[in-house]
């Protein structure tokens, strides 16, 4: 009798065991992912400042553009929580657009060989960050789903893991 009460606490024991390391592999493929986005979110802010450089030379008078770009950057470097920086690069992205606007007003602009070099830089970067979000998205669905279904809801109620949040692309209103 005493080896079946055994049996059931040692099956039960690597049970709960092999669900926890499940739960623990996904939330570490989450922060593999966030981190591929931040990595991507850094290029594209250590790019800004050439091309920064070049437009500024043609668009002397498009000041405010720089200027919030600038407080973006030190926003960017100043700020660890994932919420802020998500928003920074969203900022940012718009920011560039803007950049990207006015450059299109100067023929000679968008003829320079640097100019181009970085606006093939920074659409490489943008893919590659889109699909950082992606797998970002993927792996968090995983691990939500994982600490949602049962019986590896209990596990993870049991050891506190929490939902994570998808990355969605916030809307102007």
């Amino acid at each position: 009798m005493w080896y079946i009460i055994l049996g059931i606490v040692v099956i039960l024991a690597v049970s709960v065991i092999i669900m926890y390391n499940k739960l623990v592999k996904a939330r570490f493929m989450v922060k593999n992912a966030w981190s591929q986005i931040e990595v991507q979110l850094q290029n594209r802010f250590d790019l800004i400042p050439n091309l920064e450089k070049i437009v500024r030379e043609y668009a002397k008078h498009e000041s405010s553009v720089f200027e919030q770009i600038a407080k973006l950057r030190v926003s960017w470097v100043d700020t660890s929580a994932m919420d802020e920086k998500l928003e920074i690069g969203v900022q940012a992205a718009d920011l560039l657009k803007t950049m990207m606007a006015v450059a299109e007003a100067y023929p000679e602009l968008k003829a320079n060989e640097n100019y181009i070099a970085l606006q093939n830089s920074l659409s490489d970067t943008e893919s590659k960050l889109a699909y950082a979000r992606q797998f970002y998205n993927d792996a968090v669905t995983i691990y939500n789903t994982r600490i949602s279904v049962f019986p590896l809801n209990i596990i993870a109620k049991w050891f506190g893991f929490k939902e994570e949040r998808l990355f969605e692309a916030t809307k102007k209103g």
